[in-house]
């Protein structure tokens, strides 16, 4: 001791000068041996000194030297002469000013530099080892790597350092599963995510993840929404073993995650014990068929339709076990989602059982298990829809029902099920998806997915004054004629607005259509293009459909054997379209069944102790043949179709199809299907000159490609919503009143007030089509022409002619001339016909038409000129010829 300096561990004082002087005076005066100071008496110690070594020497066998001896608070004792600071060693003249943050950091910087040079790290951090943010990154102190390396084997003991590495993308031979499950590399990426969450700034300027998790505080939620492409461009390393080793890297993040929001709201814990964070926009989506063992443990993002769920479940997380012999609490065991974690003795009593769960220490989290089966668009064409099973845990529960097309983002997990061994032979495994995010799909992931050029497009499109004619003439181009029918499926397609007044009164803005006539009219076809044009659309047919196929089901789950829903085709087909086809083919029994789901948009179910309603808000667009095969004109329409008065009231439009004889359109019509499989012909000859075939055209409009016409429908249905505060209300009313009137005395079809809304939903669906804000005037004429083209085709023959001269006024609309004088001689020509072949009894090559009566017929539709009729290509196609001398129209048959 009397050789060795002391130290002065306990108080320093603050000036390195007055340490160095007054440690200097008081050890020095012990060293000499001084016995007194001037002006104090000091008693002595050295006859204590050799105790003091004898008692060290014992102690410094056994621990070492012992610098504290049983007299160590003498050495603390004021003394004044000592107690001063050395005079030189000050500078207190000099008036410092306060340092910026800036300038401390950099003096702090050339101070670490210097202190690196001289090597003055003291202890076991050796020279480099210290600062690990040296900027010489290529001179690593070989006790630094030494130290990583036995870090990243996972031999590192308490006391010492674990060291960043730089280089995390060397594994050093590892797979990636391994590599972050160790130490080192795990606490890098900790590291590294935590730095990420404090850090990130987007390219407006605003610190993204701070912000979103002030956000989630703020709603007491405890799942953080991460986008994987902003983490690949700012932590490359991360980004590429997220997907390698999904289970051990999110288990990291969501502790990276909660140090970080508990940085910045400490007490948060008490609300939330755990933070999810939940990886968004996975660039790269599955189809669920394509699954395979290459996506096992992977993570996966996928799409599809949930078809049914199971209640809401307790999982055990923390279990505790109580035994049963000596009452002494077994545990926390913590439980994984692979195998059961069970204690094997206690180890109080060493007894190995019985052991009780104990219920008020373990810890539970929600469970929940959905099954997700492929979108209808996306089955292959005679396929069944695959389906999988996935598991919601925590605040993922209940974020989807039956019904919902979802993005489910998860890993593909496999598990051991007897059952599929039982059948299969050992060992096979199911499989199922452990949820990690879900979103809805819906129309505002359509919009998104529009480029600036495409929305350009679609606003200079619905500037075109006869966009609305443009968009009927392009629905289903490939089929020949029915312009009714391809209006009201264009209307269908955009949809009314509907409207739900304070929660109470629910308004569907969804237009049924009936299309209803003989065979061979290209009803199934009509529906087949709404299939492929249309978002979201379930096609089915009568005869393969049944009354739960349609609306829902209950059925037993095979797992947990309680009762679960599934959902039938409406429910599916949510805000999209239902087709159905053979709509007369359906029992009595199922076809009652879509009376709500018609006009409430949604279905009850009462079954097996579920007593619910689920969403059905689609349009329904039904094809059926009469009775009997083919359309009888001498009949009304409730003689011709059997189908009760409830459901035809329910469809807004009713479209007859009729297959006449028509000798100039039957050819025309000829003429086009032959040219059409010329040209769709998989080895087409070229035209002349090497031009492409061309269809012959229906209309002089110009058509709007296909791919345009989808995305101006995703458009207009997001981003239209027209109102109704300009509409001519009186207009309306006065037609309805016509219209019953007629309905009472001819005994067609029952007009009810649901008529009027139908009118309604036609003029939104027709401002809609031409972006308007507000529904004019134009748009309840044109749905009450389509309203009373589809009334007056559901009358008798007889009956027919009349009500056309009735509502002459509402029925020109928007029609061209050309068009409506074509009709009127089309008739007479067919009159002439049935004269000429009742007189001569043989069809005539020629049919010759006074122009007299022809001038009399346009003169009461108030058109009197008709020279540019007679000189139209209408007129010409049609095979008609106009002689001014004999004033007579020929047709040449």
């Amino acid at each position: 001791m009397a050789d060795e300096p002391s130290s002065d561990p306990i108080s320093a004082p603050t000036s390195p000068a007055s340490r160095s002087s007054r440690g200097r005076g008081r050890h020095g005066s012990q060293r000499d041996g001084l016995t007194s100071s001037p002006g104090r008496d000091l008693p002595p110690f050295e006859d204590e000194s050799e105790d003091l070594i004898g008692h060290r020497e014992q102690e410094e066998d056994v621990d070492g030297e012992d610098l504290f001896g049983d007299n160590m608070e003498r050495d603390y004792r004021p003394i004044a002469e000592l107690d001063t600071y050395d005079p030189e060693a000050l500078d207190d003249e000099a008036d410092f000013d306060a340092m910026s943050e800036g300038d401390r950091q950099d003096a702090e910087a050339a101070m670490r530099k210097r202190d690196r040079e001289l090597g003055l790290a003291s202890g076991r951090m050796r020279r480099g080892l210290l600062y690990a943010e040296s900027d010489e990154e290529d001179e690593i102190p070989s006790r630094r790597r030494r130290l990583a390396e036995r870090a990243a084997e996972g031999d590192v003991e308490d006391d010492e350092m674990i060291e960043s590495i730089e280089n995390l993308e060397d594994m050093k031979g590892h797979s990636v599963q391994e590599w972050v499950s160790m130490m080192a590399p795990r606490t890098e990426i900790k590291n590294r995510f935590k730095n990420f969450l404090r850090t990130f700034v987007n390219e407006k300027g605003h610190n993204l993840y701070k912000e979103k998790i002030r956000q989630m505080v703020e709603a007491n939620k405890e799942s953080l929404v991460v986008d994987y492409n902003i983490l690949a461009s700012s932590e490359q390393v991360l980004a590429y073993f997220l997907p390698e080793a999904p289970a051990e890297m999110l288990k990291i993040f969501d502790e990276a995650a909660k140090e970080v929001v508990l940085g910045m709201y400490p007490r948060y814990d008490q609300i939330v014990n755990e933070i999810h964070v939940r990886i968004a926009e996975l660039p790269l989506v599955e189809d669920i068929r394509s699954l395979r063992q290459l996506h096992l443990n992977q993570l996966i993002r996928t799409s599809g339709v949930v078809t049914s769920t199971t209640g809401v479940l307790p999982q055990l997380s923390m279990i505790k076990y109580d035994c049963n012999k000596c009452n002494f609490i077994l545990g926390p065991f913590y439980q994984t989602q692979n195998q059961e974690v069970k204690p094997g003795s206690c180890p109080e009593c060493q007894s190995i059982g019985p052991f009780e769960i104990n219920m008020e220490q373990t810890l539970y989290k929600n469970y929940q298990r959905v099954t997700v089966q492929e979108s209808p668009g996306k089955v292959p064409a005679g396929r069944l829809p695959r389906s999988k099973e996935a598991i919601l845990l925590d605040d993922l529960v209940d974020t989807c029902k039956p019904g919902d097309e979802i993005e489910l983002t998860g890993i593909y997990h496999n598990n051991y099920d007897g059952s599929l061994n039982t059948a299969n032979g050992f060992p096979v495994f199911a499989t199922l998806i452990q949820a990690n995010y879900i979103t809805k799909k819906d129309d505002k992931m359509a919009v998104a997915a529009l480029t600036d050029e495409d929305v350009r497009a679609i606003i200079a499109l619905s500037k075109d004054q006869r966009i609305g004619e443009r968009i009927f003439a392009s629905i289903a181009p490939s089929i020949y004629g029915h312009d009714d029918i391809k209006r009201a499926i264009a209307l269908a397609m955009f949809s009314g607005v509907p409207k739900n007044p304070g929660g109470k009164h629910k308004i569907r803005g969804d237009i049924n259509i009936l299309a209803c006539g003989d065979p061979g009219t290209a009803k199934s076809q009509f529906l087949k293009y709404v299939e492929k044009a249309a978002p979201r659309v379930v096609y089915t047919t009568g005869q393969g459909a049944s009354a739960v196929g349609l609306t829902a089901y209950v059925q037993r789950h095979p797992v947990s054997r309680e009762w679960t829903l599934e959902a039938g085709a409406l429910v599916l087909a949510d805000k999209g379209i239902c087709l159905i086809d053979e709509f007369d083919k359906m029992n009595d029994a199922d076809r009652t069944s879509i009376h709500e789901a018609m006009e409430q948009q949604s279905i009850s179910i009462s079954k097996a102790g579920i007593v619910t309603s689920l969403q059905a808000r689609c349009a329904v667009i039904a094809a059926a043949n009469p009775i009997g095969g083919r359309y009888d004109p001498s009949l009304t329409f409730a003689e011709n179709v059997d189908l009760t008065e409830p459901i035809l009231s329910r469809f807004d439009i009713l479209c007859v199809v009729r297959d006449t004889v028509d000798p100039v359109q039957d050819e025309l019509l000829a003429r086009f299907v032959v040219q059409s499989h010329e040209k769709h012909h998989p080895n087409a000859v070229a035209g002349e000159n090497g031009a492409p075939l061309e269809l012959p055209k229906q209309t002089d409009l110009e058509l709007i490609p296909q791919d345009m016409l989808k995305k101006y429908l995703i458009y207009a249905k997001e981003k239209a919503s027209p109102k109704l505060n300009q509409m001519d209300q009186d207009k309306v009313a006065k037609m309805y009143s016509d219209l019953r009137r007629e309905s009472m005395a001819t005994g067609s079809i029952p007009i009810t007030v649901r008529h009027i809304e139908s009118v309604i939903r036609m003029a939104e669906s027709h401002a809609k089509m031409h972006l308007r804000d507000y529904v004019n005037e134009d748009d309840v004429n044109m749905a009450i022409r389509i309203m009373l083209e589809s009334f007056i085709s559901t009358q008798k023959f007889s009956i027919m002619r009349s009500m056309k001269k009735t509502f002459n006024r509402y029925l020109s609309f928007r029609r061209d001339n050309n068009e409506l004088l074509l009709f009127i001689l089309k008739q007479l020509a067919q009159d002439q016909m049935s004269f000429q072949r009742n007189k001569y009894g043989v069809d005539q090559d020629q049919i010759e038409i006074s122009e007299k009566d022809f001038v009399d017929k346009a003169r009461q539709i108030n058109i009197t000129n008709l020279a540019s009729f007679f000189d139209s290509e209408l007129f010409q196609v049609n095979r008609f010829q106009h002689d001014a001398k004999k004033k007579l129209i020929i047709q040449t048959l």
